[in-house]
């Protein structure tokens, strides 16, 4: 990640403000509930949200929006300073509320006021794109992205642009690396028969086409994020790693935020889309939007591991919905079928899958010189990349008996013929109630088989071709 280069985020900003309560009863004049309001919460919405999600991991973040003098725009300066730098927009009108109101945590009736237009940007527009090193657009159907459409085409042809769309807001720039409409937003901007996952797919590679993306990654809620391009090509479905219950407010601006993030980081389309996937999944479980500590805490520092990857981090955000966190463990050092059917497996067992992996000091002791094979920051990347893996740690010792005194999970999966009682982890197991595992594991695959398979073809001669 650029420390010097600032992810940039074009777009309408909002005010959502929520009015949480109970209602236990009915209006004496009306069939209508009467809330008794607990709380009354105001945030940055839309181009806000998605700036200030950005801002995880430490990463520099300048919003481009259009902000007036009014209440609305003046909180929305409150609430960002200090975490994104503004380049404004002037704006004619108010800024847009978006008000909730929530009985016991479910949404009862939504009310909008306010609005207006951007004017014409000036000279740090174009200076802020300039230094960009990635750009999300977030497209709330105001017309932002309009007024500096320009300069978004021109960053188009030499930066990764991520752009979340809006029916009743502007085509993406031609050359947008990633497009991310909702499942009801494809519908309405490509109109079609029947929501199968082919009909999105047809209709994610007609938007492709149409704006001449390089790909468009139609996100369709607990379904997943199905990848499409054009052409004829086949699209890539990539599914949620959990299901999340909590808020969905605000899961775009989570998933655009942090395709944006990945892309700027140097990730193909592909494994940006898988790793805001697992982001938008936590952003849901953690509350979405209405999690009072996504703006009561201060902005990660670069030094700090987005909470997201952080396998501690996760464990505890799972047992804290009731979840079940299962953990496995070993060398993979080279990741073959084995490795990947046990992984799968182990998923399916609970809500999170957290690998502990033996550093390089630990395999070298365990396997004996020339091993591994890979180093440690190849095998996580490696393990991270997987969809069955939702967090990677490394322990330096030859048992992780130490790490899973820290993690505490409640499954520990081991392939192949062990006995449960054999395992050298579960007397650490049992200190906290967890349970020990023993899954089937695929014969005939090993690391060490591979080795000395690859070994014996390096050294088969090459016969010359027949004359």
């Amino acid at each position: 990640m650029s420390t010097h280069r600032p992810l940039v985020v074009v777009g309408d900003t909002l005010l959502d403000e929520d009015i949480e309560g109970v209602s236990t009863r009915l209006a004496p004049d009306a069939p209508a509930p009467v809330v008794d309001v607990t709380a009354d919460r105001r945030r940055p919405g839309g181009a806000g949200l998605a700036a200030e999600l950005a801002t995880h991991g430490g990463r520099e973040v300048v919003l481009v929006t259009a902000l007036g003098d009014d209440p609305a725009s003046e909180a929305v300066r409150g609430s960002l300073l200090g975490r994104v730098r503004l380049v404004e927009l002037p704006l004619r009108g108010s800024l847009p509320v978006k008000t909730r109101v929530l009985a016991s945590g479910r949404p009862l009736v939504r009310i909008d006021r306010g609005g207006g237009a951007p004017g014409k940007p000036d000279g740090a527009v174009r200076e802020a794109l300039a230094e960009a090193h990635a750009v999300l657009v977030a497209d709330y159907g105001r017309h932002t992205a309009g007024a500096v459409r320009e300069h978004l085409a021109a960053a188009a042809r030499r930066l990764p642009l991520v752009w979340d769309p809006h029916p009743r807001g502007d085509v993406p720039v031609p050359g947008a690396r990633i497009v991310t409409p909702n499942a009801a937003e494809a519908c309405a901007l490509s109109p079609g028969d029947g929501q199968s996952l082919r009909a999105y797919a047809e209709r994610g590679t007609d938007l492709a086409e149409r704006w001449k993306a390089a790909a468009v990654a139609v996100t369709l809620g607990e379904g997943g994020v199905l990848l499409t391009r054009p052409g004829a090509g086949t699209p890539m479905l990539v599914p949620a790693p959990y299901r999340a219950d909590g808020d969905p407010c605000g899961a775009g601006d989570c998933f655009a935020a942090a395709t944006a993030a990945a892309l700027a980081d140097g990730a193909l389309p592909e494994e940006a889309v898988q790793r805001a996937v697992a982001e938008a999944a936590a952003f849901v479980a953690a509350g979405g939007a209405g999690n009072p500590a996504l703006w009561q805490i201060s902005p990660p520092s670069p030094a700090q591991e987005a909470p997201e990857t952080d396998p501690f981090a996760l464990a505890d955000r799972v047992r804290a919905r009731g979840g079940t966190v299962v953990a496995t463990g070993g060398c993979f050092d080279l990741l073959h079928a084995g490795h990947v059917g046990l992984l799968e497996s182990a998923r399916r067992i609970g809500d999170c899958l957290i690998v502990c992996v033996n550093s390089d000091e630990s395999v070298t002791r365990l396997k004996g010189p020339g091993r591994p094979l890979n180093p440690v920051p190849d095998r996580i990347r490696v393990l991270a990349g997987l969809g069955s893996v939702d967090a990677v740690a490394v322990f330096e010792e030859d048992t992780p008996a130490a790490l899973l005194h820290r993690l505490r999970p409640d499954v520990w999966v081991k392939g192949g013929d062990y006995s449960v009682d054999e395992l050298p982890e579960a007397e650490a197991l049992r200190a906290w109630g967890g349970q020990a595992v023993v899954l089937p594991y695929l014969d005939g695959r090993s690391t060490t088989l591979l080795a000395r398979r690859a070994a014996r073809a390096a050294v088969v001669p090459v016969r010359p071709p027949a004359p």
